[in-house]
């Protein structure tokens, strides 16, 4: 029977776990240029320990940066700056993978610099509030990319897989859920386009598929993981015939043979069962807990074949060695959800680690 302290190939890798820091915006990226810091550094090294770290959030070009303080991979500073992470983590031992994530329409105009404005595949405002420097404000309308945009676009996110690498990374996971901008491609509320890319499953999947392949293409797909999360709600979102649009997404990665497929799963045991059934390499389970937090009976879905690897969020944040205390049982440090984003050390770098 396999467990969750058994290693694993991944991307070329043999972590020593099977225990996956999902990735947490924190909003701590205050060096110049939305740069990472010596204390971005301390924290990912201290959770080195797990199979996998995937990281927060980062914006492939400055118009995906959707909240306060996320980093960047698309100047030679930032790749600098990321190169002192992966440096700390490496020297721990761990395998880390960056999330490359472009907001869309979710952030405000406020955050972005040089009179840029949140964008998406249509002219369709997000309901719901994002946090800014000046307080929360509403979602504004995007504005509709067009095609020489979404080209652009896709070449942006190839660009910041290739910075990645130069940066030290392992790997890079692309954001595909959460409402983000390829989820909004995917879903008919967000995404009412009549063009190509657009319209029927063909279209509204295109932007999905010709992302991950251009970045499989940049930096090779043994180093590409895609996370996904069919039927979230988050971010205003709203899908149809689930049936259809994620089992096609799939066929098209068929033969690219990903580093592996990072599941948000929601409350339907069918569709998660379904895709894991389907999907030919490593796959990655955010499991379904709701409202608790992922605790350590998950480790179960990997001793019942249900997943090849398990993603641990709060309780990462809050358990810098938590592979170690996931095999002993316990105790662990209680998240605070006061500290999860932005601030100094407290409730970042200063989770003790078991004696």
């Amino acid at each position: 029977m396999t467990t969750a302290f058994d290693p694993i190939a991944l991307g070329g890798k043999h972590p020593a776990n099977r225990v996956v820091m999902a990735p947490m915006t924190r909003s701590r990226a205050f060096g110049p240029g939305t740069e990472p810091t010596e204390l971005m550094a301390t924290y990912y090294a201290q959770r080195a320990s797990a199979g996998l770290i995937v990281t927060e959030g980062i914006q492939p070009s400055p118009a995906g940066q959707g909240y306060p303080d996320t980093p960047g991979l698309h100047t030679p500073g930032q790749v600098q700056a990321w190169r002192t992470v992966t440096d700390a983590v490496h020297r721990e031992g761990g395998v880390i993978f960056a999330q490359l994530m472009h907001t869309g329409r979710i952030g405000h105009p406020s955050l972005l610099p040089d009179g840029l404005v949140p964008v998406g595949p249509s002219a369709v405002a997000a309901k719901g509030r994002v946090y800014t420097h000046e307080g929360p404000k509403d979602f504004v309308t995007p504005r509709e990319l067009s095609e020489a945009e979404i080209r652009q676009t896709i070449d942006d996110f190839a660009a910041a897989a290739r910075n990645a690498i130069e940066a030290g990374f392992d790997g890079v996971e692309i954001h595909g859920g959460n409402g983000y901008l390829i989820h909004q491609f995917l879903a008919p509320n967000a995404n009412r386009r009549t063009d190509a890319w657009g319209g029927d499953t063909e279209g509204r999947i295109r932007f999905a598929v010709e992302v991950v392949t251009a970045v499989a293409e940049a930096i090779g797909s043994h180093r590409v993981g895609l996370r996904i999360s069919p039927g979230n709600l988050y971010n205003d979102i709203s899908e149809d015939n689930l049936g259809e649009v994620y089992p096609t997404l799939l066929d098209r990665f068929a033969g690219l043979k990903l580093a592996y497929l990072h599941l948000i799963a929601g409350p339907d045991r069918t569709l998660t069962a379904w895709l894991r059934k389907a999907w030919p390499g490593p796959f990655v389970l955010n499991p379904f807990t709701y409202p608790d937090a992922t605790g350590a009976g998950a480790l179960k879905l990997i001793e019942d074949g249900s997943a090849d690897m398990v993603a641990y969020g709060a309780l990462f944040l809050a358990n810098p060695d938590l592979p170690r205390r996931l095999a002993a049982g316990g105790p662990f440090n209680t998240p605070d959800p006061a500290t999860f984003y932005g601030g100094d050390h407290r409730g970042y770098t200063d989770y003790p680690a078991l004696d």
